[in-house]
């Protein structure tokens, strides 16, 4: 059996295999590894699609001439993923009440679904809310998806429009020790709430720079991530005292560890440390 990866024959050497489902088991792991995602499946030059994916993998490899193995980058499947899920947004908004009940059901088995699920659970969840529980309009998911989208196919704008955000979350930070022991409880919260985003944000525009090649792998990228280890222990000590009323604590937190830490990645992502 001759194994062509996007229509080029592949170096590949069968040992014990004997289904496809044992090929494509190796390879699926190697692709996993190359930040690469299988995309298309062809036998003998007939396209399979998701029905026929069962029957294709319990075939025996020497029944088969041609395995033909399609792939794209994460990058690739991400953007492609997200775009659907805008279509996917607009169908279940033109649904009747009684459409709309059985969506979901439906949904989640479709491709951009699982690879959001897999890729980025945070907004899957975001998805089956909206879906199943009606907890965000279809105009409030559709700009999370658009603002996701626009992370991968723009990361160094995304990040460089961070600037201000961080300003912002970072004077707010220093801050919250005062509007914690002057009663501003609205205003703690909200810049609880505020820099939670922000930093999510930050780690998920920075990786998309990793995956697409604008970050090399240097000293400074060993000592960003040195930096966000540091930095995660810190929100969840924050965090912790946070919950358990210790303002004190959580006032320190804020303004000493966590508002220069931020601004410290954020600068060093930025090349400008």
């Amino acid at each position: 059996m001759e194994i062509k990866i996007n229509g080029r024959t592949a170096d590949i050497t069968i040992d014990n295999e004997k289904t496809v489902a044992e090929v494509m088991s190796g390879i699926e792991q190697w692709l996993s590894g190359s930040g690469h995602r299988l995309s298309g499946l062809s036998v003998d030059e007939q396209p399979s699609d998701l029905s026929s994916l069962e029957s294709i993998f319990a075939k025996e490899i020497d029944t088969i001439k041609t395995l033909d193995i399609s792939t794209m980058s994460i990058t690739q499947l991400g953007a492609i993923s997200l775009v659907n899920l805008l279509g996917d947004i607009d169908e279940f908004d033109a649904l009747s009440f009684e459409g709309r009940s059985v969506f979901f059901s439906n949904w989640k088995e479709k491709p951009q679904a699982v690879f959001v699920l897999e890729q980025m659970p945070d907004l899957f969840s975001f998805f089956e809310n909206t879906f199943v529980n009606g907890a965000f309009s279809a105009q409030a998911l559709k700009s999370i998806t658009e603002e996701r989208l626009r992370e991968i196919e723009k990361p160094v704008d995304e990040f460089s429009n961070l600037r201000p955000l961080i300003e912002e979350v970072c004077a707010r930070l220093t801050d919250f020790p005062l509007d914690v022991q002057t009663g501003k409880d609205a205003r703690a919260a909200q810049t609880m709430q505020i820099f939670s985003g922000i930093a999510e944000k930050i780690f998920r525009v920075y990786r998309q720079l990793e995956i697409q090649g604008y970050i090399p792998k240097t000293a400074a990228e060993k000592n960003l991530t040195g930096q966000i280890n540091d930095f995660n222990s810190a929100v969840k000590e924050l965090l912790q005292a946070y919950e358990k009323n210790d303002t004190v604590l959580a006032g320190d937190l804020a303004e000493y560890e966590i508002a220069p830490r931020l601004k410290n990645i954020y600068n060093t992502a930025a090349g400008e440390e």
